[in-house]
């Protein structure tokens, strides 16, 4: 290491910290593309430099500019090669004052996200997704950058611009992240909501979002998830007997053949249905809740049991 990069005195958690990127997405970076070039201590662990610091930062403004992880990678590692003959590291002021990241916009960030995805680069998009859950609140990165990015990704597989990999690859990367972020959403002791799609309904990642927005208003989650019959629905009312069951689907011919069940249904527990198939009037038929909007808006506006 070169003196002007200062000694190495970081630990992979801090350097992650200080940055707002996930060690995992760390090491990943460094072990694909020698981003990072640490030393070993006596000890045997890993230390980082500001140098290697700095090089993040510039990977996350290349990332936030569409390029893919191994373009921005080759980026700042040629930067560094031009600029050996300069004060070390080359960089602007923004990127070299202090451990501040370089501020990047919601929308930088959205396209930043929309280039790893398409482009089946999972590190970095996970180095968006850190980035977007350091930055953001979590209602607001939901309700600005993954629905709008889910409901971009879905019309471009109907107008087959999307292949069917991408549509896979993406949902299940940010599948992962919602899972992390529902972790331990049953806890508490506030009202419980039973949330599940109904018999044939396979998309389930709007669910899991409103689920994550009610969670973060009070509210206790169980989570039965896509493709749930109401019979099993049913039977799990009885044993857990929640404060409100929401059942979403994404066509209105799904909720109007279970419509008989369903009444049924909201006779034994308040019943909400939810997503694209939900109409006010096969909701005033059922006797059950409308709930209308977006996810999150619709997670914000449930408001607590009288």
């Amino acid at each position: 290491m070169e003196s002007s990069e200062g000694p190495p005195v970081l630990r992979i958690g801090e350097l992650s910290r200080r940055l707002g990127v996930s060690g995992h997405v760390l090491r990943a970076w460094e072990s694909r593309y020698g981003l990072l070039q640490p030393v070993r201590s006596a000890g045997g662990f890993r230390l980082y430099s500001e140098a290697d610091a700095l090089r993040i930062r510039r990977m996350q403004a290349h990332l936030s500019r569409g390029l893919s992880a191994a373009e921005a990678a080759r980026e700042v590692l040629g930067e560094d090669s031009g600029a050996r003959g300069d004060s070390g590291v080359r960089g602007g002021p923004d990127q070299a004052d202090g451990p501040d990241r370089i501020p990047l916009t919601t929308s930088e960030l959205s396209g930043a996200l929309r280039s790893a995805l398409d482009a089946f680069d999972e590190p970095a998009a996970q180095a968006v997704l850190d980035r977007l859950v350091s930055d953001l609140s979590v209602p607001t990165m939901l309700r600005e950058v993954v629905l709008p990015y889910l409901a971009e990704l879905g019309e471009r597989w109907v107008r087959g611009t999307s292949s069917i990999a991408q549509e896979h690859f993406a949902s299940n990367v940010i599948r992962g992240r919602l899972a992390g972020l529902a972790r331990g959403w049953g806890n508490g002791h506030g009202p419980r909501a039973l949330l599940a799609c109904a018999p044939g309904e396979l998309h389930d990642l709007a669910l899991m979002i409103f689920g994550i927005v009610l969670n973060r208003t009070g509210w206790r989650i169980e989570y039965l998830g896509a493709d749930t019959p109401v019979e099993e629905l049913t039977r799990t009312v009885e044993a857990s007997q929640p404060d409100l069951v929401v059942l979403a689907a994404t066509r209105t011919p799904t909720f109007e053949a279970l419509a008989a069940q369903l009444t049924e249904l909201a006779r034994r527990a308040p019943l909400a249905l939810a997503g694209p198939g939900a109409t006010p009037q096969l909701a005033a038929t059922v006797q059950a809740r409308l709930l209308s909007g977006d996810p999150v808006t619709a997670a914000e506006n449930v408001g607590w049991p009288q």
